[in-house]
């Protein structure tokens, strides 16, 4: 039945009703959501807003200078340009990255890695993928940024050695932060650079400096349109060394194509004039962020470049522990300077037989004439008489077995064998025979060249046990003294004056008489203390085998300690070198005799000399005297001399 029109016409104004209140119960909900947004949330989105357009960049600090003791920049900062990326400016990280890498030309990045760091970052902040770029880098990121959203360029300091491999144990590199540095609460954030080792390690509170920021405005893609406020970072302080450049250069052009380390200390203070380890390597390629196969290629190095030998290295100290063992015997009173024991080539001891180093023996000798000759078989008598414990607490008072204290990381203590040390590590009992080898510095004995040097600074500076110190002042930006390191006292030898004469009348005699062990390292006008030393390596037996039939790696190390003048001394010196197969008198001595004419030659305004055969080949420091120069970079890194007297010195080193 047809519907009536009456009907239709009330169906219909109930649409257009309902239809009205839906309109308007949207608009209403409409209305209440904008005016949420504008009104009630208008404080949370407008700071949404800004900071999606205005952000807060923060400044890495520069890190403070390490200069020399004349002022020359060791370690200093350039200007580095950095790739960044924030995450939250491109949709797509994984393909933001690979598009940046191929447009670029730059090594593909690790995007996990990446994404893991930007979650523990604040919003908005940039993240560094590449450090250092090239110009052709900067120009092809500016030319096609609209194609890597995201990625932008930031100019920082970064940290450079200009010198490349020199002094790189003492100085030390920067790296990144690492999760444990972040966790410290030390305020470092993503990217930080930090000291990892050496100098840049040990002083990282006072080169780190404070960092600034800035407040930026971008568009859209997160480029950079402006800078709105800044607030400039505050420059780390510096770091002054009492390490002379031209000393410490020289001293690892003595070690050039050796293993081995050199120290050098002022007796008196315990600063150091020079700490050379040879092989070393460039700390460079640390703070631009080192490579997978840089890294692979620097651990897999033979003979470990970056191993500290001057503090890491530990060695049988050889015959210059016999010092040690000396002064025991005096101040215990097992003999007297006018004691005589004979030696006939060999001590024998229950049923084996302790050679000396001369096969036909000594004859009858005193004190003086068994450091001279560094005679064994009185070393062995005495001994025996001392006993472990007794050499033990002489050593302990000379600074053995324990660190010395050097603002270095991973110093190490050497040791010194007592009969309680080996009940704990072998449970076995001390045996007399092992006391003899003590004796001569060879059996469980290790001690390090810092650690000897230390010991010959003892004998001539009246037996004051001082820390080594390589920072002489630390300097704020602006050149003001923050702090200066005054000599460090920890002890004292507690050795008469009559017995410290002794030993130093017989060091003298070791490089200055005819028949001493050290005479290659006597100096024409200056009077040279020392002691010669062979740390044996390899254990022969009975049967003597010859050097050159051996494996370089089994060959006996070179010693000799030293110190000068001997009535006013001013360098104490420490010298090893591995494997070198023949004496410490024949390899030794000679670069103490070099290390030490050049320490004069620079403080006495002289030439240095060098000795070969009689003839005196001369090459003027003069030059390397003046004030320091303002471009370090641009200084030719050999110590300047001609090339007739630098080829007598390599002859003469293969000679040795």
């Amino acid at each position: 039945m047809p519907l009536s029109s009456r009907e239709t016409s009330n169906g219909l104004r109930r649409t257009v009703v309902i239809a009205g209140l839906i309109v308007v119960a949207v608009f209403g909900a409409l209305g209440a959501r904008l005016y949420s947004l504008q009104v009630g949330e208008a404080e949370r989105w407008s700071s949404l807003s800004e900071n999606n357009r205005i952000r807060l960049q923060r400044i890495p600090p520069t890190r403070g200078l390490i200069l020399d003791a004349r002022g020359t920049p060791l370690v200093d900062n350039r200007p580095a340009y950095d790739v960044v990326i924030v995450p939250e400016d491109t949709k797509d990280l994984a393909t933001t990255l690979n598009r940046a890498s191929t447009l670029l030309d730059l090594p593909p990045t690790n995007t996990e890695n990446l994404k893991k760091a930007a979650r523990k970052r604040p919003a908005y902040e940039g993240l560094t993928v590449y450090r250092d770029v090239g110009w052709e880098t900067v120009v092809a990121l500016e030319t096609r940024q609209l194609e890597l959203p995201g990625v932008s360029l930031e100019v920082g300091p970064l940290r450079t050695y200009p010198f490349g491999d020199f002094a790189s144990h003492l100085l030390g590199y920067v790296g990144e932060v690492s999760g444990s540095d972040l966790e410290s609460g030390s305020g470092y954030r993503m990217g930080d650079l930090i000291g990892k080792f050496g100098a840049e390690r040990a002083w990282e509170s006072y080169l780190r400096g404070v960092a600034g920021g800035q407040q930026i405005e971008v568009d859209s893609l997160g480029r950079r349109l402006r800078v709105l406020s800044r607030a400039a970072e505050t420059r780390g302080n510096s770091l002054v060394l009492t390490i002379d450049r031209r000393l410490q250069q020289f001293a690892e052009q003595l070690l050039e194509g050796k293993e081995g380390a050199i120290v050098a200390l002022r007796p008196d203070t315990g600063e150091v004039l020079a700490m050379a380890s040879q092989p070393s390597f460039d700390p460079n390629p640390f703070a631009r962020g080192i490579r997978q196969d840089e890294w692979k290629a620097l651990t897999s190095a033979k003979y470990d470049p970056l191993s500290n030998r001057a503090l890491q290295g530990q060695y049988p100290p050889g015959s210059t522990f016999k010092i040690v063992t000396a002064a025991a015997a005096l101040e215990e009173g097992i003999v007297t300077p006018f004691s005589r024991l004979y030696c006939g080539g060999s001590y024998r001891f229950g049923k084996r037989r302790y050679r000396c180093w001369k096969r036909g023996g000594h004859g009858s000798v005193n004190l003086h004439d068994a450091l001279v000759h560094s005679c064994d078989v009185y070393f062995y008598q005495v001994g025996k008489q001392l006993g472990v414990d007794t050499i033990a607490e002489y050593a302990h008072r000379f600074g053995l077995g324990k660190p010395t204290g050097i603002a270095l990381t991973n110093e190490k203590p050497g040791l010194i064998p007592t009969s309680a040390w080996k009940k704990r590590r072998f449970n076995e009992p001390w045996y007399s025979g092992e006391t003899l080898s003590v004796a001569i510095g060879q059996g469980y004995v290790l001690t390090t060249p810092l650690q000897m040097a230390n010991v010959v600074a003892m004998v001539a500076n009246g037996g004051k046990l001082l820390r080594p110190q390589y920072v002489g002042r630390v300097e704020s930006p602006h050149g003001e003294v923050v702090e200066q390191l005054e000599p460090d006292v920890l002890g004292d030898a507690g050795l008469r004056r009559s017995t410290l004469h002794q030993i130093r009348e017989a060091l003298r005699d070791v490089v200055n008489s005819r028949r001493g062990t050290g005479q290659r390292s006597k100096l024409p006008t200056i009077d040279v203390g020392g002691k010669t030393g062979t740390a044996q390596v390899f254990k022969m037996g009975r049967k003597a085998v010859k050097t050159e039939h051996m494996a370089r790696h089994l060959r006996d190390h070179a010693w000799f300690v030293a110190f000068a003048p001997v009535d006013e001394p001013e360098i104490a010196i420490s010298i090893v070198i591995e494997h070198a197969g023949k004496g410490g008198g024949a390899t030794a001595a000679p670069l103490a005799r070099d290390l030490a004419d050049f320490y004069f030659a620079l403080t006495r305004g002289r030439d240095y000399q060098l000795t070969d055969a009689g003839r005196d080949a001369a090459v003027s420091v003069a030059s390397l005297s003046g004030p320091p120069t303002a471009h370090p970079e641009t200084e030719a890194m050999p110590v300047e001399m001609s090339d007739d007297v630098r080829a007598r010195m390599l002859a003469r080193r293969g000679r040795s």
